[in-house]
């Protein structure tokens, strides 16, 4: 669930709130009591970036990224060939 960021245009106050996506947006100062909380728009606590736990966890053998091809590199309509990389619709293998 995302943590949403609220402030509020009467007193100011500031609050972080842990909801579902699907949750209304609050509205109601905790502080002030006033309906006039806004939710902010901040960064995100983390950063997806590296190889991750998907590229080298759970694979077994020499199995790599689809996106990591071999010395040849993956297929392009340029040179004919077909680049979906999946192996699963019929005209690549």
């Amino acid at each position: 669930m995302p943590i949403y960021e609220y402030r509020c245009g009467s007193c100011g106050h500031e609050l972080e709130s842990l909801q579902k996506l699907s949750d209304p947006p609050l509205t109601d100062c905790p502080e002030c009591g006033k309906s006039a909380l806004q939710k902010q728009i901040s960064a995100a606590g983390f950063r997806l970036s590296g190889g991750g736990w998907y590229e080298t966890d759970f694979k077994s053998g020499n199995k790599r990224n689809v996106a990591e091809k071999d010395s040849g590199g993956a297929a392009t309509a340029s040179s004919g060939g077909h680049s979906c990389g999946s192996g699963g619709c019929g005209t690549c293998s």
